[in-house]
């Protein structure tokens, strides 16, 4: 069986929205709205794969060290299994762009995402980013996701 282990990061602006792309050119999600995030690689640390990702994807430098580190949620759907990092700034360098992995960038608020975006994404921004919560978890034949808010 094959373990995804992977990292998002959420740029959020000064008036709180989130930047997305649109997946393009990637083996999960093309034509789909979602955090610039993708694959921990081998002796690579979570924070440095969320700030290579959203440089390959979106075009924007960030440091690892200003990545604040919001949770984790894990998945086992549809024979599908992993663990999501969660990261969050709202400091970077550059103007995000359309590359070879998004052929759009956009500004959304967290709770008037595209209706288009990844299934996943609005319940775990709201889990994450608004309730603060340290872990979700979506498993097969259970309704919905089930969110551990933090102590």
């Amino acid at each position: 069986m094959t373990f995804h282990l992977i990292a998002w990061l959420i740029l959020r602006d000064r008036e709180g929205r989130v930047l997305l792309g649109r997946r393009a050119g990637v083996s999960y999600g093309a034509g789909l709205w979602g955090l610039p995030g993708g694959h921990v690689e081998r002796g690579e640390g979570l924070a440095e794969a969320a700030a290579r990702e959203t440089w390959e994807e979106v075009g924007v430098r960030v440091n690892p060290a200003d990545l604040r580190f919001l949770g984790v949620s894990r998945y086992d759907l549809g024979g599908v299994t992993g663990t999501d990092f969660l990261f969050a700034t709202e400091r970077w360098e550059g103007t995000p762009h359309s590359t070879p992995e998004v052929s759009e960038v956009a500004w959304f608020a967290p709770d008037a995402l595209p209706g288009d975006c990844l299934p996943w994404l609005p319940g775990v921004l709201e889990a994450h980013l608004v309730q603060g919560a340290c872990l979700s978890e979506q498993l097969d034949g259970l309704e919905g996701l089930r969110v551990f808010p933090k102590e």
